[in-house]
Order: C-alpha cells, then sequence, then structure tokens
C-alpha cells in the first residue's frame, strides 16, 4: 500500500487528574528516526512508546510531543525543596561577604532555581493505560493521513507510468521508419564520397546499423518495470513500497540513458528525454512514500 511519510495528528484526553496531548508530526527520511519531547516525569515510559510507535510506522522523521497538564487542584500543590532552598541562601551570603558589592537573591531568583519549587509528582500508575491509549489513537490518525496522501501520491506516479507507456507505445511504432531513414541516409554518404555499393553490401551496413542502434531490449525492459511499478501501487497490503519503488525508478532511469545513447535522430532523443522527465518526476513523488 502506497503511503506518505508525511502527515499531522493530535489527540487529548481529559480526565480528573489532567489533561493528556500527543501531537505527532511526520516527514520523509530514509529509515525511522524517532524525536521525542517528554516531560522528566514519563521519561521512564519512553522505550515502552518507542515500541508503540514502531509497530504502526517503518519509515519517516517523526515528532512525538507529550504534554500533561495536571488539574488546578493538583497544580496548586507546590512545595519548597528545604535544603536546597537553604544550601542557596547559605552560598549566597557567603558570596555577599567575600564580595560586599555583590547582589543579594530575590526571592524569585531562588524560587526559579532548578529543583527549589518541587511541583506535585505524576502517579504514572493511575495514568499509564491512557498515556499509551491516546498515543494508540494519534498513531491511527497519523496512519490514517498518511495513507489518504499516498493515495494522492499513487495517481500522480499513475499517470506518469502510462504516459511513460505511450512513450514507449510511440517509440516501437517509429522504428520502422528510423531504420529506413537511416537506410536512406547511408546511400546519400555513400553516394557523396563518390562509392558505388551494390545492395547486398548497402545490406550488411544496415544490419551492423541496426544492431548498433537496436532499442527493442531496452523498450521492452522499460514496460516489464513500468508494469512492476503498476503492480506495487494497486498492492493493498501493509508492507512498505517506497525502497521497492524508488530502485525501479534507477532501473528506468538506466534504461531511459541507454536509449537516449542509441538514439540516431532528434526524435527519438526527444523520446528518451520525455521518459527522462517523467522518470525525475515519479522519483520525486516516491520520496515522500514510506
Amino acid at each position: 500500500m502506497v503511503k506518505s511519510m508525511t502527515a499531522f495528528a493530535r489527540q487529548d484526553k481529559k480526565q480528573s487528574y489532567g489533561t493528556i496531548s500527543w501531537e505527532l508530526r511526520s516527514v520523509n527520511h530514509r529509515y525511522l528516526e524517532i524525536f521525542m519531547r517528554l516531560a522528566e516525569d514519563f521519561r521512564s515510559k519512553e522505550i515502552d512508546i518507542r515500541s508503540l510507535i514502531a509497530k504502526h510506522l517503518s519509515r519517516g522523521k517523526l515528532e512525538c510531543t507529550l504534554d500533561f497538564k495536571p488539574t488546578a487542584a493538583e497544580n496548586s500543590k507546590h512545595s519548597l525543596n528545604q535544603e536546597l532552598t537553604a544550601q542557596i541562601v547559605s552560598l549566597s551570603a557567603e558570596v555577599k561577604g567575600k564580595s560586599p558589592d555583590s547582589q543579594t537573591l530575590s526571592v524569585s531568583e531562588i524560587l526559579r532555581w532548578p529543583g527549589v519549587l518541587q511541583t506535585p509528582t505524576v502517579d504514572l500508575a493511575e495514568i499509564e493505560n491512557d498515556l499509551f491509549s491516546v498515543l494508540e489513537h494519534a498513531l491511527t490518525e497519523l496512519v490514517e493521513t498518511r495513507i489518504r496522501e499516498g493515495e494522492k501520491l499513487a495517481i500522480a506516479i499513475e499517470e506518469r507510468r502510462l504516459a511513460m507507456l505511450d512513450i514507449v507505445t510511440e517509440l516501437r511504432k517509429h522504428m520502422p521508419e528510423t531504420l529506413q531513414w537511416l537506410r536512406e541516409r547511408l546511400a546519400k554518404r555513400f553516394e557523396e564520397i563518390s562509392i558505388q555499393v551494390d545492395e547486398s553490401r548497402l545490406e550488411q551496413e544496415m544490419v551492423l546499423v541496426a544492431q548498433k542502434t537496436d532499442v527493442e531490449e531496452e523498450l521492452k525492459r522499460l514496460e516489464t518495470h513500468l508494469e512492476e511499478v503498476g503492480r506495487i501501487l494497486q498492492n493493498k497490503d501493509q508492507k512498505p513500497v517506497g525502497r521497492r519503488l524508488d530502485f525501479l525508478m534507477q532501473e528506468l532511469n538506466r534504461e531511459a540513458n541507454t536509449l537516449c545513447s542509441k538514439s540516431m535522430n532528434t526524435e527519438t532523443t526527444a523520446f528518451g528525454v520525455e521518459l527522462k522527465v517523467l522518470i525525475e518526476q515519479m522519483r520525486e513523488q516516491i520520496q515522500n512514500i514510506e
């Protein structure tokens, strides 16, 4: 199934103890890379959180933010770290004694000191189920968004795939005309340099030229790769397909390059260039696919 790696999701849940909010943002990346913003109280759950995310996502750069707001009653139960406060006051007085011109720490400065003002600890046992339940819902929303975006990407890729198949068909139809043009050009060249050549010699030269300019093998491989791209786009299983499609783009580009190198006239070259443009457009879309 084609799924985009670009998506956003947010889920909230309000309970008596407070409000849990998960915010997820993902963009394209070669592997699954997770950046978390968690309050200190939830650090112990980071491994479990990563494990749950990995069950839903296989690729992409994910920014995962957990916001927890305790209820007003809980939030008001601040306490002072008596030991740390006493140490700060003592050290401040000691510095003041050695440097009389220095300013004494104000009450607000002491309260802002890390660890002085203690907030109530979170009872993880009470909110753990909700913590992971809300994350599960956020991940489900994220995946659904990825699928919707993936459907749009698949349509864009399919349009270009069909355009490439049309070009391959046109190229095959023009091959007899191209060979005839080569024959006339070769005969004219012999005539210009005043060389008398019999029909059998001309045919021998044409065989050699035709062998060097034959692109049927490249056209066949182009068709095969494009058929595989179409099969992948239609596949509905949950396996990631981005890397497979990216590999096929490399193979298509190789065949298009060979086609251009064998070109003997501007028309065939134009077809080859158009193929390369379409391949690059497909590749840009595929960079966003999981």
